[in-house]
């Protein structure tokens, strides 16, 4: 029996939405996150050389949550607001504790 087709019809807009969410906001928020984890922690050495293999892990995770939501421009905003706020703590980060 095939599926109900009103369940299964989305616009491209959104798949587009979800899909560059996952990829490119996913990407700017794990690379956020460790760069944030680098300047706050006071061993900045042991965050870098473990974020190859965390910050991958981190993003297939982002990658996936776009999808589990109806809009993909709300995904979009959250996203943006956690780049937002990340790269302000990045940047107070790098202000206060620069790595030398």
């Amino acid at each position: 029996m095939p599926a109900n087709k009103k369940y299964l019809t989305t616009s491209f807009h959104q798949k587009f939405a979800k899909l560059t969410a996952g990829i490119i906001g996913g990407y700017s928020i794990s690379a956020l996150v460790h760069l944030l984890l680098g300047f706050w922690l006071p061993d900045h050495k042991i965050v870098f050389i473990t974020s190859v293999f965390s910050l991958f892990l981190l993003w297939m995770l982002l990658v996936i949550i776009p999808y589990l939501y109806k809009n993909g421009w709300k995904v979009w905003g959250i996203y943006l607001s956690i780049i937002i706020l990340l790269y302000v703590g990045v940047y107070f980060g790098k202000l206060y504790h620069p790595i030398i």
